[in-house]
């Protein structure tokens, strides 16, 4: 069984594979969804005219991006605050929350660096003060007061066999498909009524996620990319160093839901207005930013797949089955992904939605 709260969270520090050098592709998104963010600040400030305008980033995880996101806020604030000649200074207040295992330490260490690029910013202009608070946390309970802002698959008790699937895969089961269903069902309701709990009226919400492009939940690129996965752990029990019951008892807490999926839960929670919603794509590489789908350097793609894949999986992994695989492990995995690049050009498929609460 998979300990998500215990043993769940991206690769530490800011060396080689670690989560903060990989995290490239998260960088984008946050940029292509910049936009959507923006309106939904302004929105609430032009709604609330609060004093203090409290921000909740929640998964914030460590790295560049967390900076890069409070640097956005801080700087839609100034913006909007100067050209309406505010006289009456706003106060921002951030929660970053994720999971007790997130490197913390090295997210604080880096607050500096918003100092830096707002200021370069604006140059010299007023800028909002602002005070940053960490939430070691699961998202999946109660983070705040009221109005001021997955265990795994199991059946009837027992652990349902996956055979040697990790995810969802073309041999999964319809009975196993339906349970990965029922608990993003069941994880995605939950977290829509504690953020309805805590938000002020009016208040709004970004999410953005990984789903799929695709309706069949079989041909989602999660499958594919995590299929990887699993026949690299399938490789380690032929050769002896993974235990096969070890196997068949790792599920990863991880669904990719088409947007419909999403769009029929928000509806049917009659919490919140759907303001804003898009699927767009994104490279498997990170550091690939072309639009075409051909993969001009697989080696290099493959390698960049690999530790990008290593900084999010390795602590389940090693929870699970142990460190001492882990190296063999992505060895097994990188011919793998270089194996499916020569076939086709897979893309994350990323959704983005913005809500309003009612």
């Amino acid at each position: 069984m998979v300990n998500i709260e215990g043993d769940l969270h991206m690769t530490s520090g800011e060396g080689e594979g670690s989560y903060a050098k990989y995290s490239r592709r998260q960088t984008i998104v946050i940029d292509e969804t910049k936009p959507v963010i923006e309106k939904a600040i302004i929105e609430v400030y032009k709604a609330i005219l609060p004093k203090t305008m409290v921000i909740a980033d929640l998964g914030c995880s460590a790295g560049p991006n967390t900076m890069f996101f409070m640097s956005n806020v801080i700087n839609i604030i100034a913006d909007h605050c100067t050209k309406l000649d505010e006289h009456d200074p706003i106060e921002l207040q951030f929660f970053l929350n994720d999971l007790p295992g997130n490197d913390f330490n090295q997210l604080f260490r880096s607050l500096e660096k918003i100092k830096t690029s707002t200021t370069m910013y604006h140059k010299g202009d007023s800028l909002p003060s602002y005070y940053i608070s960490g939430l070691p946390k699961s998202y999946y309970s109660r983070l705040f007061p009221r109005q001021s802002v997955p265990e795994g698959l199991e059946a009837g008790g027992k652990s349902l066999s996956n055979k040697d699937n990790i995810y969802i895969s073309s041999t999964t089961t319809p009975l196993v498909v339906k349970l990965f269903k029922e608990q993003f069902r069941k994880d995605f309701s939950l977290f829509l009524k504690l953020r309805h709990e805590e938000l002020v009226n009016d208040g709004h919400m970004v999410l953005i996620f990984f789903g799929r492009k695709d309706e069949d939940v079989y041909n989602g690129s999660l499958s594919h990319i995590l299929g990887c996965v699993a026949k690299s752990l399938e490789s380690l029990v032929c050769k002896g160093l993974v235990n096969k019951e070890k196997l068949e008892s790792f599920n990863l807490p991880i669904y990719g839901p088409s947007d419909d999926e999403v769009m029929e839960i928000v509806m049917e929670s009659h919490m919140f207005d759907l303001v804003h919603m898009k699927l767009f794509e994104a490279n498997w590489d990170p550091y690939d930013d072309s639009v075409d789908d051909v993969v001009h350097d697989i080696a290099s793609s493959s390698q960049n797949i690999t530790t990008g894949i290593r900084s999010v999986l390795e602590s389940l992994i090693a929870s699970h089955f142990g460190e001492s695989i882990l190296d063999v492990l992505f060895q097994e995995f990188r011919p793998l992904v270089a194996q499916h690049l020569e076939r086709e050009k897979t893309k994350y498929a990323v959704i983005v939605m913005s809500l309003k609460k009612i």
